[in-house]
Order: C-alpha cells, then sequence, then structure tokens
C-alpha cells in the first residue's frame, strides 16, 4: 500500500435511502476524509459495470460504500430479487472495504435475519414473526409492532405501526406488502426508552458509545415511536444516557460480534416491559450527515475535546478499516 491510501467513495442514486446520504454529505465524507491526510476521490456508479471501469480510472486502496447494492431507487431500499451487492462485487475484485463483509451486511438489511442471528447467540431482541412466510394470524402478541423488513429511516413507520388487535395487524402487514413490496417484521411492541449505540472500530480499537434518544413528548401520537415524519426534521435528539450505559454497551458488543461486523455500525435498542433493553436494529451504513446524523452526534458527544468531531469521526472509521485490512494504521 502506498504512503498515502487512495480512499475510493462509492455512491449512486441509492445513496440516500441505502446508506450515509446523498451527493452532499458524501462530499462532506470526502472533505473529512482528505482533512485526515488521505487521498479520496467520489465514484458514482449505477450498476457493476459502470463501478468497475470507475475504479479503473483511478488509484484505490480501500472503497467505502453509500450502497448496498445498486438501485435507481432513491425513496426507499426495497431489495429486488436479483440485487447486485456491491460488498460481492469487491470481493470478487478482491478490492477491500469499510464496513461489514458482504454476507453480514444482507444479514442486517434483513431484520428478521438480524434477531434471528442474535437469539440464536442469546442476544436479547423482541419477539418476532416474518409475514410472509408466516400468515398474520400466527401472530400471538399484542400490541405488536409491524414494520418494513427491509427498510430504515423509520420508512413505513406510523402510528398504524402498533397494532392492538389481529385485525389492525393484518391490515399493516397488507399495508407494507402493497405500499412497499416486501414482508413485514413484526415484532413485540417495547415501550420504553429508546437507545442507539454507534461502534466504531475493530479489536482493540473499538468504541462503543451508547446514547439515549429522545423526542418531545408533544409531538408523540398514543405511542412514543419514531414515525417516519419525526426523522429528519429536528426533533430527535441523541443525548448521553443516564440509565442503561453500561446495559447498552454489553449488549452491542455481544451483537457486533455474533454478527460479524467490522469498522462502523450502528445499534437501536428499546427498553420491553420487563425495563429491559432488546435491539431493533443493526444499521450497516449508519447515516453521515454532519450534525444531523446520529453517528455524528454520538460521537460529539464522546468527544468533547475534538475541534472538529466530523473529522474525528471520519478519521477513526477509515484508520481502523486501513488497519484491519493491510494490517497497519
Amino acid at each position: 500500500m502506498k504512503a498515502q491510501p487512495m480512499i475510493v467513495l462509492l455512491t449512486g442514486a441509492g445513496g440516500d435511502a441505502q446508506g450515509w446520504g446523498n451527493m452532499h454529505v458524501t462530499e462532506a465524507v470526502r472533505d473529512a476524509v482528505a482533512d485526515n491526510g488521505y487521498a479520496c476521490r467520489i465514484v458514482l456508479a449505477e450498476n457493476r459495470s459502470e463501478l468497475e471501469t470507475r475504479l479503473k480510472e483511478g488509484p484505490c486502496d480501500l472503497v467505502w460504500s453509500a450502497l448496498y447494492f445498486f438501485s435507481d431507487r432513491e425513496d426507499i431500499i426495497g431489495i429486488p430479487p436479483d440485487a447486485v451487492w456491491v460488498a460481492d462485487v469487491l470481493d470478487e475484485l478482491k478490492i477491500p472495504y469499510i464496513g461489514p463483509s458482504a454476507q453480514t451486511m444482507k444479514n442486517l438489511i434483513g431484520k428478521f435475519d438480524t434477531h434471528e442471528i442474535l437469539a440464536a447467540h442469546g442476544v436479547r431482541v423482541p419477539r418476532h414473526v416474518l409475514c410472509p412466510p408466516a400468515p398474520a394470524s400466527a401472530v400471538d402478541f399484542f400490541p405488536a409492532f409491524v414494520k418494513p423488513n427491509g427498510e430504515s429511516r423509520s420508512v413505513g413507520i406510523s402510528e398504524k405501526s402498533v397494532a392492538e388487535t389481529p385485525e389492525a395487524l393484518a391490515s399493516q402487514v397488507e399495508f407494507i406488502r402493497r405500499e412497499l413490496g416486501q414482508a413485514a417484521l413484526v415484532e413485540e411492541y417495547l415501550p420504553g426508552r429508546e437507545y442507539t449505540v454507534m461502534v466504531i472500530g475493530n479489536g482493540a480499537h473499538r468504541e462503543i458509545l451508547p446514547g439515549r434518544v429522545t423526542v418531545p413528548p408533544e409531538h408523540y401520537g398514543k405511542y412514543p415511536i419514531l414515525r417516519s415524519d419525526l426523522r429528519g426534521v429536528g426533533l430527535t435528539k441523541v443525548s448521553l444516557p443516564q440509565e442503561h450505559r453500561e446495559d447498552a454497551a454489553e449488549l452491542a458488543a455481544a451483537a457486533c460480534d455474533a454478527l460479524g461486523c467490522d469498522d462502523h455500525v450502528r445499534i437501536d435498542m428499546r427498553e420491553g416491559t420487563d425495563g429491559k433493553l432488546r435491539i431493533m436494529e443493526v444499521n450497516g451504513i449508519p447515516g453521515l450527515k454532519p450534525g444531523k446524523s446520529w453517528s455524528p452526534q454520538i460521537y460529539a458527544l464522546y468527544h468533547p475535546e475534538d475541534k472538529d468531531p466530523y473529522r474525528g469521526l471520519i478519521g477513526t472509521v477509515v484508520n481502523c478499516a486501513l488497519e484491519r485490512a493491510y494490517g497497519k494504521r
């Protein structure tokens, strides 16, 4: 590897729906990578052929992708059955990349798979059923929380996501099938406080940073859930947790070990009726909007001495990924 590694940032039409953000955010990441002393260029690709062509146009030591897979959809993730996954392509080309492996990425974007793996490793998750293949009538716990199996950013989440009756549950499962074209993950509703935990780095350099997520209560409806209309409008706040800090960190560490997460993930969790935290989702490509996304906010909370915490976050992720890929920072 050269003295100044070249970091390639990959994005496309789906960069905002799938990953860290739009082209404006990608440019902010590029500037922060460069401020950390690395060469950096942006590659815009809508398919495998374009990616391979753009990669050949210049050096590439490490790829950081805003995409799970190539897509022309900008509104939802909406995984098609013939999706071409970026990490699969990079593995075939033998190009190192930032983030979890190809299989782990697939396990993370499919929330049911995440739950199944975590449950098999004894990591706390809510009771859960995937509909289909299971019929909505198979769910025997209420209230139930109904969400798309393969989305993020609260896409498909509204007040109707909390179903109190079998009829309401069946209606919401059908809504997700009709409007989003995917299966619904039905979970036991977790009524307690919400937390998000950023995990950056690997091995001895791994940092596990819990945050408490709040919204002014007057903006909630009957249930305190993060509906889609509450996201991205400045209403959510992440702060240092006063409770569950150690528990959240331990749960996040166990989840990362069970799933095989690398470099940078964010884990959402919530209290159940017993007061214990359970994992709702593990995000393999957390948002990186400066000052707005939760990862930059959390990093700033835990690094108050850093005059430019955004630069610090981006540099930490790149440094740790380079160490994992090449054995040195």
